[in-house]
Order: C-alpha cells, then sequence, then structure tokens
C-alpha cells in the first residue's frame, strides 16, 4: 500500500506493525534516525493545528528527515492550479505528503496522482493518524487481549465518529458510537464500511442514541468537540442542544467498568462535551494519548516509506 488515505485500507496486520514500531519510537525517538537522511517530508495542512503539525514534523525530524510546512494559501493550488499538477510537483522535491484538509476527495486524488507516500491526518470523512495513536494508548492500558470489552465514543457523529467505528472493527473490538439521531448521527456509509469490516474480525459495531447504554460497562469513554471546523455557526445552539445529553460527565463515568479511561483527541472544551472533573481527572489519558500522534505517525512514515504496508483489498 503506497498511501494511507482512509482507515478502511488497514488490516488487523499493518496496524500491529504500527503499533509495535510506535511502541519503540517512544521508548527511543531516534532509534532510526537516518531512515530519511537527505529527505524530505512536505506537510500541507488547510486546517488549523497543534497536535498533528507538532507531531508531524517531530516524527520527520526524528526519522532525520526534513519537514517542509505548507499552509492552505503557499500553494498554488488556491489560484487554480490543479491538484493533478500539484502532485506531480510535490512528488518530484518530496519523499512523501501529509495533507490535513476538508474533502476526502481532495486526498484521494492527491494519493492517485502522486508517486510518493501520501498521509491522511484528518479530512471532514475521517482521521486515520488519530485512531492509531488511540489505539496505542488503548493497547498500553489493557494489553492486546480486549475480549469482554466495549469501547464507546460519544457525541457528534463526525470524522472521529467514522473512523472510530471503522478502526474498532479492524481491531476486532466492540465498538459503540452514541449519538443523536438525525442530521449529527454518523454517516451511513462508514457505518456499512465498519459492518462490513466486523464480518470478517469478528467486532461488533453499534450505534445508539442512549448515552447511558453506551457508557454502561464500557472500558473507554471518548469525545470529541461539538463544533468542529467548518460547521455552520447558524447551527451551534441546536447542536449544543441536541448533543448536551451525551457529554461525558461523572455520572457517565461511574457507569463504566471500574478500570475504565476517558479520551479525547483534543482540543477539548471543558464543560461542553467533557466535564473538568473527569478531563483533568485520574481515568484521562488525553496526555499519552496526544503523545503518541508523534510515535504512530512516525511509525507511519517509516514504514510507508519502506514499503511495508500491504493494505486491504477492496470492500
Amino acid at each position: 500500500m503506497k498511501d494511507l488515505l482512509r482507515t478502511e485500507h488497514l488490516t488487523r496486520a499493518d496496524v500491529d506493525l504500527i503499533l509495535d514500531t510506535a511502541s519503540e519510537f517512544a521508548a527511543n525517538p531516534l532509534r532510526s534516525s537516518s531512515a530519511l537522511a537527505h529527505k524530505s517530508v512536505a506537510i500541507y495542512m488547510t486546517k488549523p493545528s497543534t497536535r498533528t503539525r507538532l507531531a508531524s514534523e517531530s516524527a520527520v525530524a526524528h526519522l532525520g528527515g526534513t519537514p517542509i510546512f505548507l499552509r492552505g494559501d503557499d500553494l498554488q493550488l488556491g489560484r487554480g492550479e490543479t491538484i493533478q499538477d500539484t502532485a506531480r510537483i510535490i512528488s518530484g522535491f518530496c519523499d512523501a505528503l501529509i495533507i490535513r484538509t476538508f474533502a476526502q476527495s481532495d486526498v484521494d486524488a492527491l494519493g492517485a496522482h502522486s508517486s510518493i507516500p501520501v498521509i491522511n491526518a484528518l479530512t471532514d470523512d475521517d482521521h486515520p493518524t488519530q485512531l492509531l495513536a488511540d489505539w496505542l494508548t488503548i493497547r498500553e492500558t489493557f494489553g492486546a487481549d480486549i475480549q469482554g470489552r466495549k469501547f464507546v465514543y460519544l457525541g457528534d457523529g463526525n470524522n472521529m465518529a467514522h473512523a472510530w467505528l471503522i478502526m474498532g472493527a479492524i481491531m476486532g473490538a466492540h465498538v459503540v458510537a452514541a449519538t443523536p439521531s438525525g442530521k449529527w448521527a454518523p454517516d451511513a456509509t462508514a457505518i456499512a464500511t465498519a459492518k462490513l469490516i466486523a464480518q470478517t474480525t469478528g467486532a461488533t459495531v453499534e450505534v445508539t442514541h442512549d448515552p447511558h447504554a453506551a457508557a454502561k460497562e464500557a472500558s473507554v469513554l471518548y469525545t470529541d468537540v461539538w463544533m468542529s471546523m467548518g460547521d455552520l455557526e447558524s447551527e451551534k445552539s441546536e447542536k449544543i442542544r441536541e448533543l448536551a445529553p451525551f457529554a461525558v460527565t461523572n455520572e457517565l463515568m461511574a457507569l463504566t467498568e471500574t478500570d475504565s479511561i476517558f479520551m479525547h483527541c483534543l482540543p477539548a472544551h471543558r464543560g461542553e462535551e467533557v466535564s473538568s472533573s473527569v478531563i483533568d481527572g485520574p481515568k484521562s489519558v488525553i496526555w499519552r494519548e496526544a503523545f503518541h500522534r508523534r510515535t504512530t505517525i512516525q511509525s507511519l512514515i517509516y514504514h510507508l516509506t519502506r514499503s511495508e504496508i500491504l493494505g486491504r483489498a477492496s470492500l
């Protein structure tokens, strides 16, 4: 597999390989400090970023490469140059491309027309690099045996909800998305993809509109901000009202397993999607989770540039 464009393109073996190497990079960040020697990686972002930018640039540097950061208005794409032409140009100068943008179709097109690995570092539909960090954190906490455990996402049925269900299906887990019904529920295509993968992995994929039932005996409660970049400000009041029952509070955490953890991809809005007492409490693993953005991106770049990720055949 040349690129990581969508979470669904990974297999369980791919994820295990990435996480195993990421664990090694966590212990020794400079383990492969010459892997990208005399090479460069373009990091193109049309959406603001804290964790993804820092993780990507430091990951490339730890591999001995040079990160080249590009904002949305730094390229001629903003003045009408085609994605195809841009892909060919970047491929001529760099050895990999990390992109964080709005449209999934733009990422797919860059992958199709680039001769170098393209990594999706977030679109409106998906967030595969975040899920790799999440699952390394889960594996550190609970070990490889997740039988009998339930992993729950609560809140907006956005790109994180999609990636959560699909990655959980890949890992053979019992994954749940608890969201409002209607326009803030996960996309039907993402749910169908997760359930199709689950048929081959033994996973259980569940979508519910009951946050209390979802939280009961869960090992993980996970959430994301309620207003994402690009959301309509005119819908904010309605959206927050609909999502309010899905806020992660002490009441919901009390329904979970005794060894449960709280996770969040960040940034967080305390008092909205999560209470301060939960996100800053003893069950929160958000800082370790954020740390693993670097280790997993480092591992992903390492293996993609060595053509060591096999990928999944078409669903």
